[in-house]
């Protein structure tokens, strides 16, 4: 069966992603003087605004429009002709406690909040992510560093990548579509721009073997975006969810990470599900598989867990579920223990996936179950 699957990535310069690392970045600056603060921030930018709104219950202080500012400059909003820019636009905060209704759930190990949380892999990609979204995030990375770097020095911060790969009997065999949107300084000539960003980005991402005979390449499909960032759309801390996670390949509880302490299940659980899901697939339990789970606030136990190997189980699914619940401890404080949860490590996720990614700091990524669960599988 032929199948065509299409994910997609932004810059972190795209208006909700800037909504995002700022999130994230206030969370940091807290758990890096309060490991036990409790954070629910969301931000909102349009042209020439910030505003941070959320609960926040903390020990210490920090300088939350110092961080905004600090957050918009790194990205590269540094210029006033970009219509939004670091120092000029105006930061509004609006925050307060958490809810002593919520605290008193929480402080004795319970869940943050109700919800669904879904983690997946899969053993197509060494990241063992689903190849659409691994290339999407690695061209829109790759669109950033060339403007980052100056060897495109006309780009600006606000971008965007797609690619649609086709899958013949569920495996990845060519890439047949990429689209990518630069945003640009007003005086390039864009068939200039087009060429280069097809060379040093879709070229440069993309390897030969995998592109089709007929890979279709789009770039600016308007033939203009001289206009972007906040300037042009306004931006909300956790509208990114499919670039957060898995590309919309698989299922989503609904719920985003950025701004969120651990507490959180919507973003720990989550994280968690895919430790679990990677290490099974590791393990050779599965070739892919979707782990779900529920909870119900301030109750440490999840109210169900289950999963789906999409018939590619070495072992019929309820073996496998068995045996993932032998070996992981699904309470809250569990995965934040077992994670290391309670550390300034969140603003690095808050742009080109929280999954797949090999780096300091990301230990749901890490793969040291696996000799465990194929032993318990008997494989």
């Amino acid at each position: 069966m032929e199948r065509l699957i299409t994910s997609e990535s932004v810059t972190e310069g795209h208006p909700d992603k800037v909504c995002d690392q700022i999130s994230d970045a206030i969370l940091d600056a807290i758990l890096e003087k309060d490991k036990n603060g409790r954070v629910a921030c969301e931000t909102l930018t349009s042209r020439g605004l910030v505003m941070v709104a959320g609960e926040i219950s903390t020990t210490c202080y920090v300088d939350i429009p110092k961080i905004v500012r600090d957050t918009i400059r790194e990205i590269g909003y540094d210029n006033p002709h970009y219509g939004f820019e670091a120092e000029s636009c105006a930061v509004i905060t609006s925050i307060q406690e958490q809810s002593s209704d919520i605290a008193m759930g929480v402080d004795i190990g319970g869940a943050g909040d109700q919800g669904m949380m879904y983690g997946y892999a899969t053993n197509e990609t060494p990241e063992y992510m689903p190849l659409p979204i691994v290339l999407a995030h690695k061209l829109a990375k790759r669109l950033s560093e060339v403007r980052k770097t100056g060897i495109l020095p006309y780009l600006r911060p606000d971008g965007k990548s797609q690619v649609t790969v086709k899958y013949i009997d569920g495996k990845p065999v060519e890439v047949t579509n990429v689209v990518m949107a630069a945003q640009h300084d007003p005086d390039i000539d864009v068939a200039k721009l087009r060429e280069e960003i097809k060379e040093l980005v879709v070229n440069y991402i993309i390897p030969e073997e995998i592109r089709a005979r007929d890979m279709k390449v789009v770039i600016n499909g308007t033939g203009k975006f001289v206009i972007g960032g906040p300037q042009a759309d306004s931006g909300v801390t956790g509208r990114k969810i499919m670039v957060d996670t898995y590309g919309g390949l698989v299922r989503h509880g609904g719920g985003c990470f950025s701004g969120k302490d651990p507490t959180k299940v919507d973003r720990s659980a989550t994280y968690f599900a895919r430790y679990v899901a990677k290490n099974c697939v590791a393990a050779g339990l599965a070739d892919k598989l979707e782990i779900h789970l529920s909870y119900v606030i301030g109750k440490e136990e999840p109210t169900s867990i289950a999963v789906d190997s999409f018939g590619t189980g070495k072992i019929p699914d309820d073996k496998i579920l068995s045996i993932i619940k032998e070996h992981f401890d699904f309470t809250p404080r569990a995965i934040i223990r077992k994670l290391d949860l309670l550390r300034p490590i969140y603003k690095r996720t808050a742009s080109y996936g929280h999954f797949g990614r090999k780096e300091e700091g990301f230990t749901w990524e890490i793969c040291d179950m696996k000799d465990t669960l194929r032993k318990a599988a008997g494989l």
